[in-house]
């Protein structure tokens, strides 16, 4: 009888890659965003998460309290490589914009007077607008295929929106019905 091989497991991501990767991310994104590069880093240029997987974590990180991105940090770190993927990913997240904070404000009063400096910060805001948009099409293209995550998507979007409910009670009210709505149920068959 011929000997059955096992497909060799990957090898875990380093976690100086880990270090480095969010580390550069957080220290070269401004203005928000966030979601969208780690998305890029980590499901199309490194392959480490599928794209559902991903997207989960989006949503999880969304309904957590906390900042969103720190909290799909830990999602990701943790999806990488557990406990010490996740507290590497915050850290290297968080280590680089803390310090250039501290010196920001140390020198912003002597450059606050410059129209350069608000224009700047327009034009960031911009492409952290747009970098959004792409998760929330990406995330969009995904819910689509399915009815009731698509009224979900489009309830939520009418009520917060257009007519401008508060944020967390339409969330623990659609949040639920939604979820629901698509809870796996057993068939007859089964």
């Amino acid at each position: 009888m011929p000997e059955v091989i096992a497909p060799e497991k990957p090898a875990p991501v380093p976690l100086l890659t880990l270090t480095r990767v969010f580390f550069w991310i957080g220290f070269f994104s401004f203005g928000g965003g966030l979601s969208g590069w780690i998305h890029r880093q980590v499901v199309h240029q490194f392959h480490w998460m599928e794209e559902d997987d991903f997207l989960s974590g989006i949503a999880l990180a969304q309904v957590l309290p906390g900042a969103n991105v720190t909290n799909l940090c830990v999602y990701v770190g943790y999806r990488i490589r557990g406990v010490a993927g996740a507290a590497v990913a915050l850290f290297s997240l968080l280590a680089g914009p803390t310090v250039l904070c501290v010196l920001v404000a140390i020198a912003y009063h002597r450059v606050a007077q410059y129209p350069i400096l608000q224009a700047s910060v327009d034009g960031v805001a911009a492409a952290a607008v747009g970098l959004n948009m792409r998760i929330g099409i990406v995330g969009g293209q995904r819910v689509v295929r399915r009815v009731a995550p698509t009224v979900a998507m489009i309830a939520t979007f009418l009520a917060v929106g257009v007519f401008q409910y508060p944020l967390v009670p339409v969330v623990l009210i659609i949040g639920p019905l939604s979820v629901a709505a698509v809870w796996p149920r057993k068939t007859a068959d089964a």
